[in-house]
């Protein structure tokens, strides 16, 4: 009884892992093509567009707070901004696609990297969440919170089996 319930446990961890790796795969994916499109992204471009969009809406009710809200943070996208968000996009992309197919791949020593890595994220996510409060921040840095969990589930898993096959030989 204890064993199965032992398996069960290990099988949810292990199906929580290989879910946590997919979005973060996905997230990691999504953030180089965002940082590729936000390169042909200028502060210009974004304003026409931004404007064009807001105008009909603002027309009809000049105190729309959405309207206005997105209308403001378009105003504050500068050649720095786009700069620092197509940088942060292709470097965190990155890592994280290497991390997420190397984990998929069950190389042992990718696991301490990738939790290193995670914390690293987490960090600089709390330190930019003090300024921005955003939601996603919050939603991202949770995932990578329950992330590490299963990272180091996983890690002691494959390194326990790893022990027993030595054993056997």
């Amino acid at each position: 009884m204890r064993l199965a319930k032992e398996t069960s446990r290990s099988d949810l961890l292990h199906a929580g892992f290989e879910l946590g790796i997919l979005l973060k795969g996905l997230h990691a994916a999504l953030e180089v093509l965002g940082g590729v499109l936000l390169m042909f992204v200028s502060p210009e471009l974004l304003g026409g567009l931004i404007h064009a969009l807001t105008q009909n809406e603002l027309a009809e009710d000049p105190r729309d707070y959405l309207a206005n809200l997105i209308l403001r943070a378009s105003q504050q996208y500068s050649i720095s901004t786009q700069h620092f968000g197509v940088m942060y996009l292709l470097s965190d992309g990155a890592v994280q696609v290497i991390l997420v197919v190397l984990l998929w791949k069950k190389k042992l020593w990718a696991y301490p990297l990738g939790v290193a890595m995670l914390v690293l994220f987490i960090v600089f996510q709390t330190a930019r969440w003090t300024s921005t409060h955003s939601a996603w921040l919050t939603a991202f840095t949770l995932l990578d919170l329950v992330l590490i969990w299963f990272t180091i589930a996983e890690y002691r898993k494959l390194k326990r089996r790893q022990a027993e096959g030595k054993r056997e030989n």
